[in-house]
């Protein structure tokens, strides 16, 4: 399977540029020495035929002297005639006044589409005709004076040429390759480069709230710049650690010194309420209330000191040998005192012994069967079923209530977390599963949730047996 290239990783951008820069530079260069070297190849051949074209008029000047000018034109023509370079003389008509044997005797097409080509430039100029290169220029042909046409020469380059085109075939072929290996070289090398930053994540990736005091990183061979950051993130660790551990204690402090006098207040609007002889009924409903919420704010501070122990690594938990036939039938007894509602108990024949807590697994039911009958209609009853699933033991808590959606799911065993109004409604202070999830966790155990909107939710725990 091919991993999925990430396109806005620094390293495949980093590859990319530099692979981009490394085309466009030996691109240009290679461009540049194409033309370069083009220029040095024609460049020998514009000297040879502008040489010819400035001495055939001083040629036919000289013989003209003796002959005919046909003749004397005819006679410079042949004397500056070779196997590659055609001449030709033509009069302000573009009639052919004389030309070189090598044309006379030719019967190939693309030398006569030379002679007849209309515009024939006075600079040495590469033109090509059919498959064939030719270096071409003109002058201006005088004689005695007298212009009497225009003398073109034609040098024949095509075996040079195709040297040429050949030559930059290989370099581009070459270039690609080059191309190739550089960039495989430069993402190879950025790979390399980029591994501190890598194993900079890695160890990141792995601190909890739990290791903020104790974790370090540490690079061995890094950049400087690595380095830096990494001393920076330990500064940063560091006081992450003080400001978890200053508001852990504070959470502590605050829960434990609460608790006393708001245990006192409760007590005695107990007594009161136990004395209502004298109460008027809107006296007696909100001793009522204030009892209630007094004794719900307990509560709260009761897991909220649990929850700080547990941070402070204070839970002290007795794991023994638990049958958890038993201890699911003593928490149902215990939930029929203090709710009407119908639990239903689905077990196994055979006994299921787990190695836990037994007091904290039945707070933990206790808590997953509140939180059930909380947040399911009062006439649906609630199902605890026992089970053994490879080395583990587990009981499932599942209502018919209102259910979770997807999205919370996986959120909802952190502290004060609410999901919706419904919830809100229910009085839950949103620490309930957070604690089962710490207990649970703390028992070497595992718990999940499983819920579908309006179908209600399925609770599990897991221990080991």
């Amino acid at each position: 399977m091919f991993k999925k290239i990430d396109f806005n990783s620094l390293r495949v951008r980093l590859t990319a540029g530099v692979a981009a820069f490394s085309i466009l530079g030996l691109g240009s260069l290679a461009s540049w020495t194409s033309w370069r070297m083009q220029q040095i190849l024609i460049e020998s051949h514009k000297k040879n035929i502008e040489e010819i074209a400035a001495r055939i008029p001083r040629d036919a000047e000289l013989y003209n002297k003796m002959l005919p000018q046909t003749e004397a034109l005819s006679k410079a023509v042949e004397n500056l005639d070779t196997n590659n370079t055609f001449l030709w003389v033509e009069n302000k008509d573009k009639t052919i006044l004389a030309k070189s044997n090598t044309l006379i005797n030719s019967s190939n097409s693309q030398e006569n589409q030379l002679v007849s080509l209309r515009h024939i430039p006075i600079k040495p100029k590469v033109v090509q005709v059919g498959d064939r290169y030719f270096v071409l220029c003109s002058g201006s042909l005088k004689i005695q004076g007298k212009r009497v046409g225009s003398i073109a020469v034609a040098q024949d380059i095509t075996r040079d040429q195709t040297m040429f085109v050949g030559m930059l075939q290989g370099v581009g072929i070459t270039s690609v390759f080059v191309v190739i290996i550089m960039a495989g070289a430069i993402a190879f090398y950025i790979k390399r480069s980029l591994q501190p930053l890598r194993q900079l994540s890695q160890m990141t990736e792995v601190i909890s709230a739990d290791d903020l005091g104790t974790a370090k990183l540490y690079l061995c061979h890094a950049p400087s710049e690595v380095k830096q950051l990494a001393d920076t993130c330990n500064m940063m660790l560091s006081r992450l650690s003080e400001s978890w551990e200053k508001e852990r204690q504070f959470v502590s402090n605050v829960s434990h010194e609460l608790r006393t006098p708001l245990t006192i207040v409760h007590g005695y609007l107990q007594s009161v309420l136990r004395r209502q002889q004298n109460l008027t009924e809107i006296q007696k409903e909100a001793l009522e209330t204030a009892a209630s919420e007094a004794e719900n704010t307990i509560g709260l501070l009761q897991n909220l000191l649990e929850l700080a122990r547990a941070d402070h690594g204070n839970l002290h938990l007795n794991i023994e040998n638990c049958i958890l036939n038993d201890v699911v039938s003593e928490v149902v007894e215990m939930a029929d005192q203090y709710s009407d509602r119908k639990i239903k108990v689905e077990a196994t024949e055979y006994l299921i012994e787990v190695k836990a807590d037994y007091n904290r697994l039945k707070q933990v039911l206790l808590n997953l069967i509140d939180n059930a009958v909380k947040y399911s209609e009062a006439g649906t009853p609630i199902t605890l079923k026992l089970s053994r699933q490879g080395d583990e033991g587990c009981i499932q808590v599942c209502d018919m209530g209102y259910g979770i959606p997807l999205q919370h799911q996986s959120r909802i065993f952190e502290r004060f977390y609410r999901v919706d109004e419904a919830r809100n409604r229910a009085g839950g202070t949103g620490l309930g599963l957070s604690i089962v999830k710490t207990l649970v966790e703390g028992m070497g155990g595992k718990v999940s949730v499983r819920s579908k909107l309006s179908e209600g939710s399925i609770f599990t725990v897991c221990l080991p047996v």
